[in-house]
């Protein structure tokens, strides 16, 4: 048995041998990207300071012959490809740099007093000795080589073979009940040497080497190109890092470091507890927080995850079958959502959309894609105030997401009685602060409306569907004059009657007693009964009609089609008015408020007698809904 061990102390021995060997090899195998030449210093240095402000590794050096080169470095082949393609695919450099041996150069003018071609690729005291037991390490030949293979192999012959665990098969998963994968623990890796920590670096993919970039730069370290090219800004970056948390300055971050690095730039999502989630019935694949949120319920097309804790957080996924019309279709009505804010970026394409929006409370981020006729994306809906761990739980879920082909949610999932109108498959439909009514009264969409209507709104809209602004506005009798932002056709537009009511005539408000909830106005009949005020205000007149608070600022027409008034708020002055009570705004005032506006009012036929059915016509083209939002 002592004899076996010799044997094997000794093949390490030379293995180790033989892996320093390579590392002098790698640092050896040095290279520059040669980004310009000038022929004189002066031109040279003027170049170089403007890709020093934007690039890491910048150096200058003397050509020979009277010309000076600029260069990055020093890299290894491999990075300098990478640095090569990256740089010149973003128009960092120019089209026609390329690779340069070091032996292209020679005294170097830039960063001042730098010796780059003589400094060695792995610094510090370890890198050192790194080096010299590389130069005084004997080579090895091809018997020894076998010997050392032998000897590995002899020892995993005499080492036991552990049985493996059985598994329980998996069970079959219900099909209304998301699978969810706990993210693996990684072992604790054993603290490395540089020459160690060299061999395991360049076993990182390239997507690896750009995320410890990203954390780098997170850290405060790095400045520059995620490229995943490992040059000397990088180095510096990783020494600096090292320096700062307790570590040897090498440059070269061993494998528990790396990890440490990654720890601290994902400590911001500690507690949201990531897992890979497999909804089956939505046929969808992603990263979720489940520490923060947790599957509820499925209402097709939505996929309900709902918060669990202190973060008022939820995820919605998005299953269904369709075509294009049918995407276009969810890319509005989405849109009609409360957790859908209305302020933010909107992207709509052919195959997909992408909706943010955001306000004071809440910020939500939408991707929808359309592939072989099947629907599917998700809504992230996180707190405002906490868009670092936003940001980064939304790459991580971006980056997740998958189909999980042959899967789409039925379009009957969840349904039941319990319907509402303010609901859509769950989701609560943004509602107005209020609606009121109001009339148009220019073919570019401008429209009368009482004050109500629009006191302190962060948003009007014309018909859920025109952005408006307030023109104008007289507070004595309650009445705005809205400009729609953009310009609009509306059905109709009222013409102001040119004498005064008769009493007793008959008349009709139009308005949207409910508030929007029915789709189009209604006409209410009844009569003039007093050309004043019940003070004697000379600019309303009294109705016997009957009106809910939605009714107010809608126009009040008489026999011939033509505008006698805007109906006021029921409960205008601080009175709540008896029932078949109202009073409406004189045209008058309304025609005065125009013109000071500088729109003009079109004057109605007085002479024209109108049936009811034409009255009702010229009601329902000229209403507007109006609506306040936060």
């Amino acid at each position: 048995m002592v004899r076996f061990i010799s044997r094997v102390a000794c093949a390490l021995v030379l293995l180790t041998h033989v892996q320093v060997t390579d590392v002098r090899a790698q640092d050896a195998d040095t290279v520059w990207v040669q980004i310009e030449a000038q022929p004189s210093l002066a031109l040279a240095e003027d170049a170089i300071r403007g890709y020093a402000d934007r690039l890491q590794d910048v150096n200058g050096f003397s050509l020979g012959g009277g010309w000076y080169g600029i260069a990055l470095g020093p890299y290894s082949r491999e990075d300098a490809g990478r640095v090569l393609q990256v740089l010149r695919s973003e128009g960092a450099i120019p089209r026609d740099s390329y690779i340069a041996q070091p032996s292209a150069f020679r005294q170097q003018f830039w960063p001042r007093g730098a010796d780059a071609l003589n400094t060695p690729a792995v610094t510090g005291p370890q890198g050192q000795q790194v080096a010299e037991e590389a130069q005084t390490a004997p080579q090895t030949d091809a018997a020894t080589e076998e010997l050392a293979e032998a000897l590995a192999e002899q020892l995993a012959e005499d080492q036991p073979t552990a049985e493996p665990t059985p598994q329980p098969q998996q069970q079959v998963q219900d099909q209304v009940q998301p699978v969810v994968t706990p993210a693996p623990q990684p072992a604790p890796e054993p603290e490395e040497t540089p020459a160690e920590a060299r061999r395991s670096e360049s076993l990182l993919t390239r997507e690896e080497r750009m995320q410890l970039q990203v954390a780098l730069k997170w850290a405060g370290f790095y400045d520059s190109a995620i490229d995943g090219a490992f040059g000397r800004g990088t180095r510096g970056s990783m020494a600096g890092w090292q320096s700062q948390n307790g570590y040897e300055a090498t440059g070269v971050l061993t494998t528990r470091q790396r990890a440490a690095l990654l720890r601290q730039y994902n400590a911001i999502l500690e507690g949201l507890d990531l897992q890979m989630v497999t909804d089956q019935t939505a046929g969808i694949q992603m990263i979720l927080p489940m520490g923060a949120v947790a599957f509820d319920r499925y209402e097709a097309p939505f996929a309900h995850y709902e918060p669990t804790g202190d973060i008022d957080a939820r995820v919605v996924l998005i299953s269904q079958e369709g075509d294009q019309k049918t995407l276009f279709g969810l890319y509005d009505i989405l849109q009609t959502l409360e957790i859908i804010p209305t302020d933010g970026p909107r992207e709509r394409r052919s195959d997909g959309f992408t909706i943010v929006g955001e306000n004071a409370r809440i910020v939500s981020h939408t991707e929808v894609t359309l592939q072989n006729g099947r629907i599917k994306g998700w809504v992230l809906v996180w707190p405002s105030g906490d868009e670092e761990r936003r940001t980064r739980l939304l790459g991580e879920m971006q980056k997740s997401f998958e189909r999980v082909v042959g899967q789409v949610m039925p379009s009957a999932m969840g349904a039941d009685d319990a319907q509402s109108i303010d609901l859509l498959s769950g989701l609560e439909i943004r509602k107005p602060v209020m609606s009121r009514s109001g009339f148009y009264v220019s073919d570019t969409g401008h429209a009368l409306t009482t004050m109500e209507a629009v006191a302190q709104c962060g948003r009007i809209t014309l018909d859920n569907k025109v952005d408006a602004e307030v023109l104008a506005q007289d507070e004595t009798t309650g009445i705005a004059l809205l400009k729609p932002v953009d310009r609009v056709a509306p059905l109709g537009v009222a013409r102001f009657a040119t004498t005064a009511p008769r009493l007793q005539g008959e008349v009709a408000a139009a308005g949207y007693p409910y508030e929007g909830r029915l789709s189009a106005p209604t006409l209410n009949f009844g009569r003039v009964e007093e050309l004043q005020g019940l003070s004697g205000e000379t600019w309303v007149e009294r109705l016997s009609i009957s009106s809910l608070s939605g009714d107010a600022g809608g126009p009040v027409i008489d026999q011939s089609g033509s505008v006698i008034g805007m109906l006021r708020p029921a409960s205008a002055d601080g009175r709540q008015l008896p029932p078949g009570v109202s009073f409406a705004v004189d045209s008058s005032v309304l025609v005065d408020l125009l013109g000071k506006a500088g729109l003009s009012a079109l004057a109605g036929n007085p002479d024209a007698s109108l049936a009811p059915e034409d009255v009702n016509r010229v009601g329902m083209n000229v209403t507007a809904l109006v609506s306040c939002w936060e």
